[in-house]
């Protein structure tokens, strides 16, 4: 067996290991998987992008990225600190400093998005800037305060998570599969289309083992947790509704008893569920499992020592309380799926080519291996 399909017949095991975990314990799995192995995937893929230039045309073209992952943290930061709350308060919402704004995080993520376009095929610095800034004046006449279009759910709930951890790892499977010519990685690819079939239509009316309290307390993590992913999936693709109360600002909100018991004990809530600890735990586990192939770990020994340290002062702080987890780790873990966008292009990109060179000269091993 060669090692091309040695790798993919071990993430094929991968895929079906993550399954039957996210079949059995949907939520403690996630839970696990996010606080184990996401920091070191972070660190690890920072650094990878980081020796290939971020697969950038441009030397900094990185920081613009890295300058929204910025922003994007101290407005988090301000929100849950209560800062943005007491503005609200005090000062008419056209007086709060436009960075502290809901409408200034999707204009920024427009700007991210589909700026990396420019900076992963782009070589001439004026067209780039040119380009950027006309997609930031198309941003601000997008979005406006309190828009709940399906861009703004697109940019603000899946890109940077359920987009980022499922759609772009099967097109860095299929490209993979594609560029090597592979019938196993093609596989591959299959297995990873039908696991979140297997996990809505299998079993549907069985919760195997019910979520703990603890679980419960660290999926919402204090109110920064990942329980609004679910409750704004729900709404919005499986049309479900949460009762609403009214708090102290004025604004309706779901009551927490309610939304707790469609979240973790609904067939819906714990369905959605299964996809997203499969999700996230295939994604860290993909990666893991082609340190052979993209050789992330072949990095400066002062580097890989920072790297582990700041890996086991995460696992520590999450292992005291989930929720300031979360917080240490927002900047991290925002960063490397902004950093990750020129790379997700490229692969766009390089499925293209390689199918259009597919429907010339047929899928044979023999191309890819004179490359």
């Amino acid at each position: 067996m060669t090692k091309d399909n040695r790798i993919n017949v071990l993430n094929i095991g991968l895929m079906l290991v993550s399954c039957i975990a996210a079949f059995i314990m949907p939520f403690e799995v996630f839970l696990f998987a996010y606080a184990v192995m996401g920091p070191l995937h972070y660190l690890t893929e920072i650094s990878w992008l980081h020796d290939r230039k971020y697969f950038a045309t441009g030397k900094y073209d990185f920081l613009v990225l890295l300058i929204i992952g910025v922003l994007i943290t101290l407005q988090s930061l301000a929100y849950q600190t209560g800062f943005v709350e007491h503005l609200i308060k005090e000062y008419d919402l056209d007086e709060v400093p436009a960075i502290f704004r809901n409408d200034f995080y999707n204009k920024i993520m427009f700007v991210a998005f589909f700026g990396a376009i420019l900076m992963a095929f782009i070589q001439n610095r004026i067209i780039k800037v040119v380009g950027l800034l006309l997609i930031l004046i198309i941003a601000n006449a997008i979005f406006l305060p309190n828009s709940e279009d399906n861009l703004t759910f697109f940019l603000a709930a899946l890109l940077p998570t359920l987009v980022h951890v499922y759609v772009f790892t099967g097109i860095f499977i299929l490209y993979g599969a594609l560029k090597s010519r592979s019938q196993s990685g093609l596989l591959s690819f299959v297995v990873f289309i039908l696991c979140p079939l297997l996990l809505f239509y299998l079993f549907r009316d069985e919760s195997f083992v019910h979520v703990t309290n603890y679980g419960r307390d660290a999926y919402i993590g204090g109110g920064n947790g990942f329980a609004s992913l679910n409750q704004e999936i729900l709404q919005k693709f499986f049309h479900v509704s949460f009762p609403t109360t009214t708090n102290a600002n004025g604004y309706e909100v779901p009551k927490a008893a309610d939304m707790s018991d469609i979240l973790f004990n609904s067939k819906l809530g714990i369905l959605l569920m299964r996809f997203i600890a499969f999700a996230y735990t295939y994604h860290y586990l993909n990666w893991f499992s082609k340190t052979e192939i993209i050789r992330w770990h072949k990095v400066p020994k002062a580097r890989f020592v920072v790297v582990i340290i700041l890996w086991v002062v995460s696992l520590a702080i999450y292992a005291v309380d989930y929720a300031r987890g979360l917080e240490w780790l927002f900047f991290l873990s925002f960063c490397h799926v902004l950093l990750e966008f020129p790379l997700n292009f490229t692969s766009m990109a390089g499925i293209g080519k390689e199918l259009s060179s597919i429907s010339k000269s047929g899928f044979n091993p023999g191309v890819a291996a004179a490359k």
